[in-house]
């Protein structure tokens, strides 16, 4: 008997990838229908190639689409701390509708996904291995292109110790950890009625 022949596809990290959204819009936009996805026997998710490329289209033909995208807020969490980072990007990503948010492991992979996703804010873990925070806020204030950049840094070093390192980042807005996740869903909430970050 002929096997059945599986329709190109990839995973949802290669999806959001392709689409420029992060994992959480992606997987809301196959809940909703809108790409279409399938499960494996090994419980891995593939998303159809078609499908992507038939939404990528109606962003092109939909102005109306367009605009809508253009309202979202959109995080870039930077923390090589997996479990900071992941709580992190779950709280803004479930802090309204309309936050996008990914997240990176290092100041590095932040930088080359920077011209892709385009954050409007910025949270920053300040004590990082090779490129720290305090390096990384300097390269984003030295490039005009993200001189709207709204930047929080983040660290669990004590005011003292801070201080011995300089203080945070001048031009940053700075919280301690552990991060008040209350405060974040309320500041991200804020921005979007205020439209303060566009």
């Amino acid at each position: 008997m002929a096997s059945q022949t599986t329709p190109a596809c990839c995973g949802t990290s290669k999806a959001a990838e392709l689409l420029q959204l992060s994992v959480g819009t992606v997987q809301s936009l196959v809940d909703k229908n809108i790409l279409h996805a399938w499960v494996t026997q090994g419980g891995h998710r593939r998303i159809s190639l078609e499908s992507i490329q038939n939404y990528q289209l109606q962003q092109q033909k939909l102005p109306v689409l367009e605009r809508l995208m253009s309202d979202r807020l959109k995080v870039m969490v930077v923390d090589d701390d997996a479990i900071t980072r992941h709580l992190l990007q779950e709280t803004c990503l479930t802090a309204h509708p309309h936050v996008d948010c990914c997240a990176m492991a290092s100041a590095i992979e932040a930088l080359l996904h920077l011209p892709v996703f385009k954050p409007h804010i910025m949270l920053i873990d300040l004590l990082m291995p090779k490129v720290d925070g305090w390096e990384l806020v300097k390269r984003l204030q030295q490039n005009e292109d993200f001189s709207k950049l709204q930047i929080i840094t983040l660290s669990a070093l004590s005011l003292a110790e801070l201080k011995d390192r300089g203080g945070p980042p001048t031009g940053s807005l700075f919280i301690a950890k552990p991060v008040d996740l209350g405060w974040l869903r309320g500041y991200l909430v804020g921005l979007l009625g205020t439209k303060a970050w566009a």
